[in-house]
């Protein structure tokens, strides 16, 4: 439980100046990086109102004055209101759903005035980061109870919820960073490897769904996903209750039962052996409830329901693909699988991206001396695509320094999350850098063709005020949790 205290050093002393260089460093760095995306050298003021550069200014300058106000305000307060600003955020969600006018198909944007608009999804973050830390504080709470790890995976999932309904599905995909965070408090890993088994089912059900084992009416993508979907079932019985009577048996039975179907099928009279597969993953998932009813045992219950969830994917792949992804968000995931080679649409900005990257060499083109960028080739090059100018501009070694900056950036925030003397301040720490982490894997990655191109801002170096904002509120509210760590409990 978090307790107030008094001074016993300096509060701008016991700040983490190391952290804030970095912060003003890779802002100055992004600045630059705008103003070289949105340069217009029909009018070359960069500091005017009427350009991108001139606006990311009066950003970064209002930045430092947010930064220096939150390093006024107590830890105590944002433990005290931690649920009513986590309730408000909720409030502002809901109302965005119905006010926001639409914006290149999205309801996210709160306009302020003529020229001014906020993404409230932008700032919910650091208000979940606070109530599952707040939450999380709590005496004795401890993840491996099923009521607790709900309440807090509720906390998390709802506003991820609101923000899907604003059609913002890539920013609400950012609030799966947190789990990172519930990975480091206990949470058991066997929810990010059934996170993971999902993801690799979508990928490999959906990227060869189309190509059929050879004399064989079997798609190589459905065969492929209830092979693994039975592996990874096994798997966590071994992990877990390896001792379970006649589970070897009942294994090796499934791996003749399917191999013997496979060689009938392709050697005597073809059928779809995915049958026997389904019937196959059936009969384990049969054994499984009989030791549970056996047993009693909850982890029987849940290896059941992720064999139920598993097979239940070679069923869904499709539908959800087909009918909740929208069409857009279909064809730039099967540019990224390579399903498709569509470089004049929905693969255009990631080909753009690598050519203006490429053309920057070792290094660089110089500042403002891009081609790709002058000519607009890239778009939302000063937003979403912000690091191809990086690439054109400063070349390889210009790339990798941000690279680098950002990497000591995390790993000096991870350093003082883990030195955070309550549970509060290491909670709050590892979202922000968990968040941080997920914003520039998948920004860097999604102009790279690593990733799918989902929308999400480079921190720091993307045009935008709400972005910037976001991250200043989630660092600085940390950096003065960080500072009282010196500070006597009254």
């Amino acid at each position: 439980m978090y307790k107030g205290y008094q001074t016993n050093k300096g509060i701008f002393s016991s700040l983490d100046w190391i952290t804030i260089g970095l912060y003003v460093v890779l802002l100055i760095w992004g600045w630059f990086s705008v103003c070289g995306a949105s340069y217009d050298f029909s009018n070359p003021n960069v500091f005017g109102f009427g350009s991108n550069s001139g606006k990311q200014m009066i950003w970064i300058c209002t930045s430092f004055i947010l930064a220096s106000a939150l390093l006024m305000i107590e830890k105590r307060f944002y433990y005290n209101a931690a649920t009513f600003i986590y309730v408000l955020m909720i409030f502002v969600l809901i109302l965005t759903i119905f006010i926001a006018p639409d914006t290149k198909g999205s309801r996210s944007w709160i306009p302020i005035g003529s020229s001014i608009k906020l993404q409230p999804a932008e700032f919910a973050k650091f208000a979940v980061a606070l109530a599952i830390g707040k939450y999380m504080d709590r005496y004795g709470l401890s993840l491996s109870n099923m009521k607790e790890f709900a309440k807090v995976v509720g906390m998390i999932i709802f506003p991820m919820l609101l923000i899907i309904a604003q059609k913002e599905t890539g920013t609400a995909l950012v609030y799966l960073a947190f789990f990172l965070v519930l990975y480091r408090e206990g949470m058991s890993g066997s929810a990010l490897f059934a996170a993971f088994s999902f993801v690799v089912y979508f990928v490999v059900g959906l990227k060869y769904e189309d190509e059929y084992i050879t004399n064989m009416p079997v798609s190589i993508g459905e065969f492929t996903v209830l092979i693994l979907s039975y592996v990874f079932t096994v798997g966590l019985m071994y992990r877990y209750e390896r001792h379970c009577p006649k589970l070897t048996e009942m294994v090796i039975g499934g791996i003749v039962i399917n191999i013997f179907a496979y060689l009938f099928s392709a050697f005597v009279i073809p059928f779809n052996v995915c049958i026997v597969q389904i019937l196959v993953n059936i009969g384990l998932m049969i054994y499984i409830a009989a030791q549970y009813f056996y047993e009693k045992k909850f982890k029987h219950l849940l290896i059941l329901a992720f064999a139920i969830a598993s097979t239940g994917t070679f069923f869904l792949c499709d539908y959800v693909f087909n009918n909740i992804l929208q069409d857009h968000q279909r064809v730039r995931i099967e540019v990224l699988l390579g399903k498709k080679e569509d470089i004049r649409g929905a693969g255009y900005n990631v080909n753009q991206a690598k050519i203006a990257i490429g053309s920057g060499g070792f290094f660089g083109k110089g500042f403002l001396k891009g081609t790709q960028t002058k000519l607009r080739y890239v778009p939302e090059q000063d937003t979403d695509f912000i690091f191809c100018t990086v690439g054109e501009e400063e070349g390889f070694v210009g790339s990798v320094g941000v690279l680098l900056f950002y990497l000591f950036f995390i790993w000096r925030l991870i350093i003082l999350a883990e030195r955070q003397p309550d549970t509060l301040g290491r909670v709050y720490g590892y979202s922000v850098v968990s968040i941080f982490i997920f914003h520039l894997f998948v920004n860097i990655g999604m102009v790279l063709g690593l990733t799918p191109v989902i929308g999400i801002p480079l921190p720091f170096f993307s045009y935008g005020g709400s972005s910037l904002w976001g991250f200043t509120l989630l660092l600085f509210i940390f950096l003065r949790m960080d500072a009282e760590r010196n500070l006597k409990s009254k």
